[in-house]
């Protein structure tokens, strides 16, 4: 089965019958909160079984045992696995056994082509692969805006761009955001409400994000010394680890979509097509970033934030001292370009 597109991996997830999900990509919020819906498929009630990937390299056959296993209490039951290509040979078990019946979802986080996992997956029927990328700011406002409609919140597009940047495009939190959102103004499916300015001001939406762009400014644009200050300004606040990894992602991106256009014609024209996607006041900041790096310089940073990505998300590791020293490292880069 060829990846999946986003309505195609819902549609699996709600109605489980395939044996594995593979959830993978640069943006692991989106994968975890894809994950969630397989969660409310089987039931509330479901008991989960958390696996990673170091342990299924080791032991390959556990992943198809408990999956072919029953519940202690005899109720539905599913796996969650958090890891990338170690987990193939357990994968490739679970494939082929005769017996799965609790469906498994693997959080795989960023995967190349040419992964193993990836190409069992997708060359299985009984399995179905998904790849989240973190949207750019051409698709702020149909992103936000779909995903208000079911809460019933009736937002204008100002509005639908303002939760978009607060969220640094990050589905998960964008979600979270109009959810607040919908409980403060009283929206429902079957009582839709608007949404104004007012209302984000109130419940604070995008609090903290005027302050993490600077940090992420000043290490693209290679300041390092500012971004030493941020850093310590944005710790004192509380603001560190996986959000910061985000929304530097999220602005990576950002400039390698703009950047692949640039490639094909200039700057200049890109940022000119761009028009209103980017804020004003950050237009002259995202040229001299586009500036400095190429397109294949950029895709190894997003390569580089989502390994720290990951490493954050498992148990024990550094946390905010990873984070500091992956970015100080990028801004010391972009410093001697300049």
């Amino acid at each position: 089965m060829k990846v999946a597109k986003r309505p195609e991996i819902e549609r699996a997830l709600d109605r489980p019958t395939l044996r594995c999900f593979l959830l993978y990509g640069p943006d692991e919020a989106s994968s975890r909160a894809l994950a969630d819906r397989l969660a409310k498929a089987v039931g509330a009630d479901a008991e989960r079984i958390d696996l990673d990937g170091a342990a299924l390299a080791k032991d390959p056959a556990r992943l198809a045992d408990e999956a072919a296993s029953s519940s202690l209490f005899g109720g539905a039951r599913y796996i969650l696995v958090r890891g990338g290509d170690e987990a193939t040979d357990a994968v490739e078990a679970l494939l082929s056994a005769s017996q799965a019946g609790n469906p498994v979802a693997i959080v795989a986080g960023a995967l190349k082509p040419a992964s193993k996992l990836l190409k069992l997956v997708t060359g299985s029927s009984d399995a179905i692969a998904f790849a989240s990328y973190m949207p750019d700011a051409r698709d702020a406002v149909p992103l936000v805006m779909g995903l208000a409609q079911p809460l019933g919140l009736k937002l204008t597009p100002d509005v639908a761009r303002r939760v978009f940047e607060a969220a640094a495009g990050d589905r998960a939190v964008i979600e979270r955001e109009l959810e607040k959102l919908a409980l403060f103004v009283g929206a429902s499916p079957e009582s839709p409400r608007a949404a104004d300015q007012a209302a984000l001001d109130t419940i604070g939406a995008g609090e903290g994000e005027s302050s993490s762009a600077v940090l992420i400014d000043a290490v693209l644009t290679g300041a390092a010394r500012d971004a030493v200050e941020e850093l310590k300004q944005l710790a004192e606040a509380g603001e560190e680890g996986v959000p910061l990894i985000r929304r530097t992602l999220a602005r990576l991106l950002q400039l390698a979509s703009l950047r692949a256009d640039a490639d094909t014609s200039s700057v200049d024209a890109a940022l000119a097509r761009a028009g209103k996607s980017i804020f004003w006041k950050e237009q002259k900041v995202i040229e001299a970033e586009l500036r400095r790096w190429s397109s294949a310089e950029l895709a190894r940073l997003v390569e580089r934030l989502t390994n720290v990505q990951a490493k954050l998300l498992a148990p024990a590791t550094a946390g905010p001292v990873l984070v500091a020293e992956e970015l100080l490292t990028i801004a010391r880069v972009a410093g001697r370009r300049g």
